[in-house]
């Protein structure tokens, strides 16, 4: 498989052709360096649950599949070249790559380092094209990544420690965010519903921000887990008895399903001015009785991802407390079963690919 020919940087990775296309080996270019652009050797790369909703179309018609699709967005890499007017960065410095590689710079979300809330639409890390609306961008599943040094992350991390450093290029951020915008710390009553990559991330830091953890998971051989992640309590949202003694226990729950769930249910676990915040994201729409909110002077939120100040900050706060993702290294050629995997929940709590060796 490969991508039509054009002048930059010959590098390779992992695409797919079609959703229901296995992975294959896939040449293409990455463009010549500007000023201010970097050029990173790419080390390791997380699988994303929205890797596999894309790959596989499941999005459409919303989020359009775009092939030949080289997924990834939760990139470690070394810097390896800079531009002539790059100052950020330097040779030999670990880089990390989030859920987007650039933004229109000039509307107000990108003035307040939101770009991901970019009025124009930023340009995603793969399955989108660069600003021109052209250009194909490709991801993670390769060997090498340029981008504007304005929109990398400095990454301070021991070597070892990278590859549970990746994922939090995306599920690091995707719970950091909306924990520190709601005042999750001492004194809050927290919850996390469902301990799988989202999930098991927010119970650590909401346990580093000084937060009374629960998890909410329909497994209840989770919970040993959960303990071990630093939760102090559980409740299986399946066991009738359970579920009624933590109703209106909360002040706020963390949403990181992706499956199919009733919001109603979980919202009956917050107390008075209560706030659930949903990052999971399930690929049938949910039914919401008004009720819900209304009694209870609730809020139901989103939250999408964070911007890149907000990401350098969550990679500051991980280095500081030690965080890293749960995760399990595999190989390129067993990307396909590790989707298969994700699918089923089989996985504690990420798959990450060492494209270092591939």
């Amino acid at each position: 498989m490969t991508a039509a020919a054009a002048k930059g940087i010959a590098t390779r990775g992992f695409a797919v052709s079609g959703p229901e296309a296995k992975f294959e080996p896939f040449e293409f270019q990455r463009r010549e360096l500007g000023p201010k652009d970097i050029l990173i050797d790419i080390l390791y790369s997380g699988i994303c649950h929205s890797d596999i909703h894309q790959a596989r179309a499941e999005w459409e018609p919303l989020i359009p599949s775009l092939y030949p699709m080289v997924p990834g967005h939760e990139i470690v890499g070394r810097v390896t070249k800079v531009g002539s007017e790059v100052t950020k960065f330097k040779d030999g410095d670990i880089a990390g790559i989030g859920c987007f590689v650039d933004s229109c710079r000039e509307c107000g979300a990108c003035h307040h380092g939101i770009e991901q809330y970019c009025i124009k639409g930023s340009a995603q890390t793969y399955n989108s094209t660069e600003m021109d609306r052209q250009t194909p961008t490709f991801g993670g599943y390769s060997k090498h990544y340029v981008i504007d040094e304005a929109y990398a992350l400095n990454v301070n991390a021991p070597e070892e420690a990278l590859p549970g450093v990746a994922p939090l290029l995306c599920a690091g951020i995707t719970t950091y965010s909306p924990l520190k915008k709601w005042g999750v710390g001492p004194g809050k009553k927290v919850a996390i519903a469902g301990l799988g990559g989202l999930g098991h991330m927010g119970v650590k830091l909401a346990v580093a921000m000084g937060a009374e953890v629960t998890v909410l998971s329909t497994s209840p051989s989770k919970e040993e887990d959960a303990k071990k992640l630093g939760a102090h309590n559980f409740v299986n949202i399946r066991d009738d008895e359970a579920r009624t003694a933590a109703a209106g226990s909360f002040d706020f729950i963390l949403d990181t399903i992706s499956a199919n769930h009733d919001y109603n249910a979980y919202l009956s676990l917050l107390g008075l001015n209560g706030v659930m915040v949903i990052v999971g994201v399930p690929t049938e729409p949910a039914a919401l009785n008004a009720f819900s909110l209304i009694g209870g002077n609730k809020v139901l939120a989103g939250s999408l991802i964070g911007g890149i100040p907000e990401t350098q900050e969550m990679l500051d706060f991980c280095a500081k407390h030690g965080i890293t993702s749960d995760i399990e290294l595999i190989k390129p050629d067993y990307i396909d079963t590790a989707y298969d995997r994700t699918v089923k929940a089989d996985v504690r709590y990420r798959f990450v690919i060492d494209m270092a060796n591939a």
